[in-house]
């Protein structure tokens, strides 16, 4: 899937993709918070982008690759709690619906963040 920059960004908010999860992903500006991060991840896997959800993996649990498949349809994205642990951790629950064969499925998982070295990492998540 692709996205112009004008499009409303797929994360949730009402934002044009260049002004919310476009500025991370294809302009490389640091999210300032776990959720931005969390919703900038989930707009990169619409879009296929393994880069990005590479590159803010933390790199004690990222994988050494990563292949999407074609045949999820992401639907949208609610973002239920996010909370502060402490300036350095942060958890985001959320749930996430795709669609797979033409069957909804819903992901719903709890996500640990940390900051390091000036920037928000995904570290890992427990699905609920």
């Amino acid at each position: 899937m692709k996205t112009g920059a004008n499009d409303i960004c797929c994360c949730g908010q009402v934002k044009a993709y260049i002004d919310c999860c476009g500025r991370y992903i294809d302009a490389g500006e640091l999210p300032e918070t776990a959720e931005k991060l969390m919703r900038s991840r989930y707009t990169a896997y619409v879009l296929g982008r393994t880069d990005f959800l590479l590159a803010t993996w933390h790199p004690h649990t990222r994988p050494v690759s990563l292949a999407l498949t074609t045949q999820q349809k992401w639907l949208d994205l609610s973002v239920k709690k996010y909370e502060q642990l402490s300036p350095e951790h942060a958890v985001v629950e959320f749930v996430a619906r795709y669609k797979v064969a033409g069957r909804t499925h819903c992901l719903h998982e709890i996500s640990r963040f940390v900051f390091e070295r000036g920037r928000w990492l995904y570290v890992e998540g427990e699905f609920i």
